[in-house]
């Protein structure tokens, strides 16, 4: 520690002798000011930024992942709103927030792995918030180890492994989220440590709520990076859990007392996480305010609030649908695509390929593009005309209507025949009379599923209607099946029959509406191309949008292809696998997320051996028998409880995914194991080698071991940082596993 002090000079008041100066009196004594500054962690955090940000602009060539997140930063600097199905967007954010330091436009084609920046790309910019949180581990590391009560010389072994981990620097070093996530993670885990410590002798402190918010704005921080922060914010959540059990027991404490550390807990670790996460949302929001490509997975309402795009073509519509109005009907679900109620003049077969007989009238789909084919008229069935009369006659709930389409005039219809693809529900078509023994059957109920009232008017955009068929009650419903050649590939529409429920394939809202002019039918096929109007307001509220937005980000899953690097959780404990990320298009230089093998392996002997320690104390306390000192044991089991815990919440989750995973997935599980190793080392030497030799040979054996993690940190610091180039030989020598890509071009 350094200690500095500051002094203030009394001389000139020294022969005063006024009321102002008595006023002055406590300068007597010097004005002191005293700052301890640790140089452990101020070493640690230099050697890390330099670590991590040396020839950070290098390569000047899109790498790995950052063809994926560069987009969504060009798309920030653009304001066009997007979906990303991996996450929340905080991540996303401080990316794009490293462009907006850097001035950048936006302007880049994010098209292709190895493809060169161009000059208006500030690289630099776009890859320093990765790097800066990426090299802030370093000292984390070492502050977590002081806090769990280890001495000074583990803490100082765990951030040098953090340092010389050569798979986390590659991580840090590119536009890549996975450091951002790891620092946030970190610095939970150091946040809460502090306040629980300083919940021993002072709470209720500064310094005591300083640590317990801080808690949870990094743990709200590591899950709108990632939602794998969930893991360690869960696992932060139980053991404050047990803590609060421990409060809630403790006698010396007034009830007043336990309520208000238990209502402090859960503001600062339930309320401020979740309204932190609200945040980012509507940071998001207000920032994407401009229609962009994925504005049709999300629903009528939310694209009309965006700038552009459909806000352009519904801005001005008709708010409540009335008979004689001109509409189009999308389906509520959007799966497997976006589609719109839609017909043309083919029919349908009159015998399908299995044999089957159709109805052979006019064919309904739903079609996933804009086309005038999806325009329908609502019709009054005791009324012949088709234009909207004056005033309006809106239609509310339980009204019945037909539908007419628009271009072919003919009406919705459905009856007993079985649709081409789900034979056992109803087919649905517009009638053809053929003059045979089938009358149409046109009548259908407007069913409003989200309506306040019973009175409820039928409302563009806003509204989820449900269309029951009056005479066999059967459900107008997607079912997602593609049609043959026949019906063009176009997604098939049913009757449900004997439906229950309000499945979001039998929803359906009113996209694009007019108020119909023209009774004449060529007036109104001209009338159904035009763009309408009138002016009205449609924006949602930010919690409507919100929750939209997140259920799609939820359960939006994009086609899982094989990837050439993607690999099992069983592959990385031993990494028997690496991921390439960059080839220079001419020399032997390259990029490899490939990890220090020596720490990785380190870290699983540390785990095994932590586990076999903790089970062979627990039944020798069992039988009353104590190996250790009892501050010791709940030392042990705290590290343990963290950083086995850590490891285990952030690893097994991943048996369960069904999604295309890859290495860097580990990395926080690693990072728990590492912190592990240097705790179960300083646990062997006080507490295993207990005499003076085989503490002497253990300490030898540790300089040798940890002069072997920085060797291989260095052997593999080519692949790490892309330089220097190696020959074909050299990188030969770097296979160090068969199962490991290392790029050689053939001479």
């Amino acid at each position: 520690m350094v200690t500095v002090a500051v002094f203030f000079s009394r001389f000139a008041f020294r022969d005063l002798n006024i009321p102002f100066c008595r006023m002055l009196g406590f300068l007597k004594q010097p004005v002191v000011v005293t700052a301890e500054i640790n140089l452990n962690l101020v070493a640690l955090t230099v050697i890390g930024l330099v670590s991590r940000m040396w020839a950070l602009s290098y390569p000047t060539a899109v790498v790995f992942d950052e063809v994926y997140y560069g987009q969504f930063v060009s798309l920030y600097m653009k304001r066009i709103f997007f979906v990303d199905d991996s996450g929340p967007p905080f991540g996303h954010m401080l990316l794009a927030f490293g462009g907006y330091l850097g001035g950048f436009d936006g302007n880049f084609l994010w098209n292709r792995i190895g493809a060169e920046y161009s000059m208006n790309v500030p690289v630099w910019s776009l890859r320093l918030l990765p790097a800066l949180t990426g090299a802030l581990c370093v000292p984390l590391a070492y502050q977590i180890l002081v806090e769990l009560h280890f001495s000074h010389c583990a803490a100082l072994g765990a951030a040098l492994l953090i340092l010389f981990e050569n798979s986390l620097i590659t991580q840090s070093r590119l536009m890549l989220l996975e450091s951002v996530l790891i620092f946030f993670i970190l610095l939970a885990v150091l946040s809460y440590l502090k306040f629980y410590n300083l919940q021993k002798c002072s709470p209720f402190t500064a310094g005591w709520w300083f640590w317990l918010l801080l808690t949870g704005v990094a743990c709200s921080c590591a899950v709108g990076v990632k939602y794998m922060g969930l893991f360690t914010y869960l696992l932060l959540l139980a053991i404050a859990g047990v803590h609060a059990w421990h409060l809630i027991g403790d006698q010396t404490l007034s009830n007043v007392s336990v309520l208000g550390h238990l209502l402090a807990r859960g503001i600062a670790l339930v309320v401020i996480p979740v309204a932190m996460y609200l945040s980012f949302f509507y940071i998001h929001l207000t920032l994407l305010y401009r229609s962009g490509p994925h504005d049709q997975i999300m629903t009528s309402a939310f694209q009309a609030s965006l700038e552009g795009g459909l806000a352009r073509i519904t801005q001005g519509q008709p708010l409540e649908v009335a008979y004689g109005s001109q509409i189009t009907l999308r389906n509520v679900l959007g799966k497997p695509m976006p589609c719109w109620l839609h017909s043309h003049k083919n029919t349908y077969p009159i015998r399908y390929e299995n044999g089957r007989g159709s109805s052979h009238q006019q064919q309904v789909t739903c079609y996933p593009f804009k086309d005038v084919n999806n325009w329908w008229i609502v019709k009054d069935p005791g009324m012949q005309q088709l234009v909207v009369s004056n005033p309006p006659r809106p239609i509310r709930h339980g009204h019945i209507v037909q539908l007419v389409h628009g271009i072919t005039t003919r009406y919705l219809n459905t009856h007993d025949v079985a649709a081409p693809l789900s034979p056992h529900s109803q087919e649905i078509s517009c009638y053809v009379d053929y003059n045979i023994s089938m009358p149409a059957q046109n009548l259908w109920r407007v069913e409003i599923v989200n309506r306040e009232s019973d009175t409820d008017v039928w409302k563009t955009i806003l509204s989820e209607v449900r269309f029951v068929h009056v005479n066999t009650s059967a459900v107008l419903k997607l079912s997602g099946a593609s049609l043959p050649e026949w019906g063009y590939r176009q997604l098939e529409v049913i009757g449900e029959k004997l439906s229950k429920g309000y499945h979001q394939s039998m929803l359906w809202n009113v996209e694009e509406h007019r108020y119909g002019k023209s009774q004449e039918q060529k007036e109104r096929e001209v009338e159904l191309h035009s763009p309408t109007q009138a002016d009205i307001s449609k924006n949602l509220s930010f919690m409507a949008r919100f929750t939209e937005l997140q259920w799609k980000i939820l359960t939006l899953k994009n086609e899982e292809t094989e990837h050439k690097y993607s690999s099992s959780p069983l592959d990385w404990i031993t990494m028997d696998t690496n991921i390439a990320y960059w080839l220079h298009p001419t020399s032997g230089a390259q990029i490899h997320l490939i990890g220090n093998v020596l720490t990785w392996a380190s870290a699983n002997v540390a785990t095994l051996v932590y586990v076999c320690l903790f089970l062979w104390y627990l039944l020798r306390r069992r039988r009353k028998i104590c190996d250790i000192p009892e501050d010791a044991w709940w030392i042990w089991v705290a590290a343990g409880g963290l950083c086995v815990g850590g490891w285990a919440v952030n690893y097994i989750p991943f048996f369960m995914m069904e999604k295309t995973l890859f290495l860097y997935h580990y990395l926080p599980a690693l990072t728990f194991q590492i912190l592990l190793i240097p705790i179960v080392l300083q646990h062997l030497s006080d507490h295993v080698f207990r005499s003076q030799l085989p503490k002497n040979t253990f300490s030898a054996l540790m300089v040798a071991w940890f002069s072997s993690i920085y060797l291989v940190y260095r052997t593999f610091s080519p692949l790490t940082y892309g330089k220097p180039a190696l020959s074909a030989a050299e990188l030969r020598d770097l296979r160090w596993k068969d199962t490991w890509d290392i790029l050689i071009r053939k001479q």
